[in-house]
């Protein structure tokens, strides 16, 4: 019977592995200091980037939405992944091998794994596809690539393939590597008969496409028919799956994530051939949806990309000149305000797609229309306008009408008003301050919905505490402020404590509840010796408080070099073990105060030989 991941295993897995090279595979990281890295968080959506990375300690925590925890722990939640599926993916990443033993408690390995099996079907499924790409059965797909300008070297790097015209052809394939029906049904790339009972390629006859997630696994797949008798849609996608939600797809995300976060730029494209086409064409930053919109959940992808933080960045959204495209586009108006980058549209009057563009005037064309891109804004407000007859007076109201609320919603003051004016002169409108009036009207009747609907209207920094039953202290308490410095260096520079100073930092009464818990957990670690030390603290810290000892030990240390560093950890500590002498000494005058020096004169005595012993140790400390 299979048991559990041997622990050592899995402390060594954790001592091997980079978690700054695991973070950087789902989010943009920037330096933040000795040590330290900072980007967008991947859990919450936030402008400012508070997610820290920390790879000496090999934690991470988000000062935003109050996660961290360390390398592990970061993919259960970006992946959602059981305890044993993130292990056995950080193994297989680094080639580690793992032990597995019985016995004792958590998830055992019979239970799980399920995802890295349905991970590796895909993965022989794209295989399958590209190598029948050659077969003379796929002379089809051939031709229809190689009619929209792609040869064999395009198709090999995107990966395309084709999937045999018969019902059974991966099916058998797959089977023959060991796959049980239980495991194929859930990978969505078989259909079932009516009973229920019978599996059968879902993917017939059509030219494939494999789908990736960001760190470059295949997820699912997108078929596009090739062939007059295929009674299905033009294209076929994978149905939602464990491994597959199509809101959170980004086809091509892959291989566009290192280029949108050089380039601090997005394009958004539809269909898996102009993806091909502008990437072929220089524009590495393309990706496209799956057969959904550009929505919500792509935007967090989007965000995290391109370090949407307010410092830059753009994401151009293309459409078709038709009717439908300019929808899309206004529709892709109404996600504006959920980015900090600049938003344009680049429109091709004639109705060509990047991938016709490619194929009449090469890859320059291509280049062109992402030159030519507007700002958003200014895509909206002139469509708005198109739908009224601008010529007559009762035109000219019901578009100023339309216009002004879509202008309100611009984010910046000066950009706001620089439009009202440009809005004024498509209008025809003398007097700008009319249309800034308007516009100011629509943003107040905004600003009162957006209100009502979140009355409180506090961000998420002030009403997270630090956890069930601890109350987050006064940032402005010099004291509590002290002993979480203090924290911070022991989780994060233990190496610098003496012996001395574990002493003294064991005898420190912490007054804050929370830091006091912490300062538990620590003594009942022990000094670090071998092993993940900050993990041991971790676990006997107690459930409510173990992001806490994450945040602690990621918050960056103010220090601009490794010599800095040492010095402002001394002080730290030399400052929290004075405060632990002066509180010490506050307790012995208090006590001296109300003693009766006639009734005892030799307790009054000893009393006063201890304070003065405070009084040298505390001299002695600050001479240090």
């Amino acid at each position: 019977m299979a048991g559990l991941i041997k622990h050592e295993d899995i402390e060594e897995l954790r001592a091997r592995t980079d978690i700054k090279e695991v973070v950087e595979s789902y989010v943009t990281l920037k330096s933040a200091g000795i040590g330290s890295w900072k980007g967008l968080c991947p859990f919450h959506d936030e402008r400012s980037p508070s997610f820290n990375v920390r790879p000496q300690a090999g934690r991470y925590h988000c000062f935003g939405c109050g996660e961290g925890g360390d390398v592990i722990s970061f993919l259960q939640k970006v992946d959602h992944l059981s305890f044993t599926e993130a292990v056995e993916k950080l193994a297989a990443r680094i080639g580690f091998e793992l032990h597995y033993e019985d016995g004792g408690s958590g998830p055992r390995r019979e239970e799980t794994g399920r995802r890295q099996r349905l991970l590796d079907a895909h993965k022989i499924a794209a295989e399958f596809f590209r190598d029948q790409l050659l077969s003379p059965a796929a002379a089809a797909g051939r031709q229809f690539l190689s009619g929209r300008g792609f040869d064999r070297a395009a198709a090999e790097q995107f990966g395309v393939g084709f999937a045999p015209q018969g019902w059974d052809a991966l099916l058998k394939h797959l089977r023959g590597r060991g796959f049980t029906d239980e495991e194929l049904r859930l990978t969505g790339m078989f259909s079932t008969g009516n009973s229920g009972d019978r599996l059968f390629d879902r993917f017939r006859g059509r030219l494939i496409w494999p789908i990736r997630d960001i760190a470059g696994e295949t997820i699912g797949f997108g078929a596009r028919k090739l062939f007059d008798d295929d009674q299905g849609p033009k294209y076929l996608n994978t149905p939602e799956t464990i491994l597959y939600k199509k809101s959170q797809v980004l086809y091509g995300i892959d291989l566009a994530k290192k280029a949108i976060a050089k380039d601090r730029q997005l394009v958004v494209v539809e269909g898996y051939t102009n993806v091909m086409a502008c990437h072929l064409s220089g524009v590495g930053t393309a990706v496209a949806t799956c057969g959904t919109a550009f929505g919500e959940d792509h935007i967090k992808v989007a965000r995290r990309l391109l370090s949407d933080d307010g410092t830059g960045g753009e994401v151009i959204f293309t459409f078709d000149g038709d009717a439908a495209g300019q929808n899309a586009a206004l529709k892709a108006f109404s996600l504006d305000q959920r980015f900090v980058a600049q938003t344009f549209v680049a429109v091709e009057p004639s109705g060509k797609d990047p991938n016709d563009l490619r194929q009449s005037g090469g890859s320059e064309a291509v280049q062109a229309l992402i030159g030519s891109r507007r700002p958003l804004f200014e895509f909206a407000i002139r469509s708005t306008l198109a739908k009224f007859d601008l010529s007559t007076v009762e035109g000219r109201v019901q578009g100023l009408r339309a216009a002004a609320p879509v202008v309100a919603e611009i984010r910046d003051g000066s950009t706001r008003v620089g439009y009202s004016q440009e809005l004024a002169g498509w209008l025809g409108i003398a007097d700008p301050n009319e249309v800034l009036r308007a516009v100011n009207n629509a943003a107040k009747s905004r600003s009162r919905v957006a209100q009502h609907a979140d009355p409180a209207g506090k961000p998420a920094e002030e009403t997270a505490g630090t956890a069930p039953g601890f109350s987050r202290p006064d940032p402005r308490d010099p004291a509590a402020r002290m002993e979480r410095q203090g924290l911070e260096v022991v989780l994060q520079q233990p190496a610098l404590l003496t012996a001395d100073d574990w002493l003294r930092f064991g005898g420190i009464q912490f007054a804050v509840p929370a830091y006091r818990a912490v300062h538990e957990a620590i003594r009942a670690a022990g000094q670090p010796e071998s092993g993940d030390w900050l993990q041991a603290v971790t676990e006997e810290a107690p459930e409510p408080l173990r992001p806490l000892v994450s945040e602690l030990a990621v918050t960056p240390l103010p220090a601009v070099n490794e010599e800095g560093l040492k010095n402002y950890c001394r002080s730290m500590l030399r400052s929290l073990f004075e405060m632990q002498l002066t509180r010490t000494k506050a307790e012995k005058i208090g006590a001296l105060q109300r003693m009766d020096s006639a009734a005892d004169p030799a307790g009054y005595q000893q009393l006063q030989r201890e304070l003065m012993e405070l009084e040298m140790q505390r001299r002695a400390l600050r001479e240090e």
